[in-house]
């Protein structure tokens, strides 16, 4: 059972980065590169699966040129690297609406932190346009460097050691029900982020 979020309950918060801090869509990169190759969005995204090379790339077990390669021969295009590359950035749309006040609030009171399955050119890309945001937090644990992806119970486990505090004092906020269960398995407190006003109702809850 997981017991609501009470003032005093925590001594850190945990945050996911894609729909929690950073919006993305990844219908603006496949029509990105449906453009460059000529053909329909809808195609394209029917050829863009999440498989085996998705999850390599995501913990840094192949570089961007070998995903780039195994990507092209899978969406069947010629698409050089540089535009496979900007259509793959394409999919970032600016900062979750209201989230940077809130996070500047927060980080007043309790140490902040982040956590997102990633790539390295995503991590290139964020990391310049968004450093304002995430200069909120303490550190960021990408999977794509500590070869870790969520939902699995490592992942967490490493994190919660280099925070350095029990895992039951630490709020994790993230998108996916998988990643929320998976958190939570692992003792977090967890809130499943659903809708623009789902970070300030937890942090209202926390008395923050």
């Amino acid at each position: 059972m997981t017991l609501p979020l009470a003032p005093h309950s925590a001594d850190a918060l945990l945050f996911d980065l894609g729909r929690v801090v950073i919006d993305f869509d990844i219908e603006r990169t496949v029509a990105a590169w449906a453009e460059r190759a000529g053909c329909k969005p809808a195609d394209m995204l029917a050829r863009f699966v999440r498989d085996e090379t998705f999850w390599r790339y995501e913990t840094g077990l192949i570089s961007d040129e070998e995903f780039f390669s195994l990507l092209r021969k899978s969406l069947g295009v010629t698409l050089s690297d540089a535009e496979l590359l900007a259509g793959w950035n394409a999919t970032f749309i600016g900062e979750m609406p209201g989230i940077a006040p809130l996070l500047t609030r927060a980080a007043a009171r309790l140490p902040l932190y982040a956590f997102s399955n990633t790539n390295t050119a995503h991590v290139a890309h964020f990391s310049q346009h968004y450093a304002e945001v995430l200069s909120h937090f303490r550190e960021i644990f990408l999977s794509s460097t500590i070869k870790l992806r969520k939902p699995h119970a490592d992942a967490y486990q490493h994190v919660i050691s280099a925070i350095g505090v029990p895992a039951e004092r630490i709020v994790f906020f993230d998108d996916l029900k998988e990643n929320i269960e998976g958190a939570r398995a692992c003792g977090l407190q967890a809130v499943h982020v659903t809708s623009p006003t789902s970070v300030a109702e937890a942090l209202k809850a926390l008395g923050l």
